[in-house]
């Protein structure tokens, strides 16, 4: 009752400010937005911002995208620039690929990567190598873009990674984001950028949110092509990998975290140009390294990060040899269970990690 009291003799300017004082604000909820979100939001800035970009595809304006990706894009922008195609990727990918020779910008969608196969002449032969063979005269600006690499349930013709694939060819660029900032990022520096770049995505990626960082809210964020990114710092083991098993790895280095090995994971966001020099960097420092792909193992991602650094400075630093986890060297079963044994798990991980540190 005392301190009742003495709050009613208070001036009530002075007791509204003692009020104020009891309570805590916390700091406002970061954005979260998924990776579908992001994708789309990055093409819809910039085809705001450039009337030369336009995207094409199978089932990309009225029905919103087959995974929803360019939800609200054909209303807002129309026929001409968000085109159904047919069913038809060699024939709309050459479309795409003329377009972008006579000064357009187009985003040609492939509902998914296998079918990119359909047109491998046009995205190979037509797109890749036309900037070498015109002497430099003659550019090609698009951007090939779709879900890659396993998805659940859609066996061995739906499931392929294309990240070797595309990533062997010169006059290709390859991106490959993993959360919704990679995503935004990446597909804005692909569709401003003058080469041809390939942008593998995700399926199971496509409905998972992400804290978005304010800087990746403006319509001017972009994320250079050829840089990774160091998710987490660590000194004992160097773990690299792209798009979905990034999740994956550091999912393992939280485990082994508490048995005391602190992992450096690298999302590295560009397959080609690849960023070998933060890998190199992190693997001077760790001595050790481990490569987390979904695609097949034979002349795959992990195998060109190991060669490089066997033939780089960072080999002398290595204590132990490099070790890549992959997918299984067969087509994708159907089968559930085993296709849970055909793509990398966070076990299969922290198994590579400990082996590779000998524990």
């Amino acid at each position: 009752m005392a301190t009742a009291s003495g709050l009613v003799r208070r001036p009530l300017q002075q007791v509204s400010g003692l009020l104020r004082r009891r309570f805590h604000r916390s700091a406002p909820a970061a954005l979260q937005v998924t990776v579908r979100d992001a994708i789309n939001q990055g093409m819809d800035e910039e085809l705001e911002r450039d009337e030369k970009v336009f995207l094409l595809g199978e089932e990309v304006a009225q029905y919103d995208g087959a995974y929803k990706v360019s939800r609200g894009l054909w209303k807002k922008y129309g026929d001409k620039r968000i085109i159904d195609t047919p069913i038809s990727e060699m024939g709309f990918a050459g479309i795409a690929v003329g377009a972008a020779m006579a000064g357009l910008r187009p985003i040609c969608e492939f509902m998914t990567f296998n079918f990119s196969m359909q047109a491998i002449d046009q995205v190979i032969n037509s797109a890749a190598k036309t900037y070498y063979m015109s002497a430099g005269l003659q550019s090609v600006p698009i951007v090939f873009r779709g879900p890659n690499g396993a998805s659940a349930g859609v066996a061995a013709q739906h499931s392929q990674c294309f990240a070797a694939w595309y990533g062997h060819c010169p006059g290709l660029k390859v991106v490959s984001p993993w959360n919704s900032e990679d995503a935004k990022g990446l597909i804005k520096s692909a569709i401003r950028d003058n080469n041809p770049v390939v942008m593998l995505e995700n399926e199971l990626m496509y409905g998972v949110p992400f804290e978005l960082p304010d800087a990746a809210q403006s319509k001017d964020f972009l994320i250079p092509i050829g840089k990774a990114k160091v998710e987490r710092q660590g000194m004992h083991i160097t773990v690299v990998s792209h798009s979905r098993p990034v999740g994956h790895c550091l999912e393992a280095a939280a485990v082994l975290s508490k048995e005391g090995i602190e992992c450096e994971v690298i999302n590295m966001r560009t397959i080609r140009p690849m960023d070998i020099e933060t890998i190199e960097a992190s693997v001077m420092k760790t001595n050790h390294l481990v490569t987390v792909e979904g695609g097949w193992p034979q002349f795959g991602v992990g195998a060109e990060i190991s060669a490089r650094i066997m033939e780089g400075p960072a080999f002398n630093y290595l204590d132990a040899p490099a070790i890549r986890v992959t997918g299984a060297d067969v087509p994708m079963p159907y089968a559930k269970i085993l296709e849970d044994n055909s793509v990398p798990q966070v076990k299969d991980i922290i198994f590579a990690i400990k082996k590779a540190l000998h524990i």
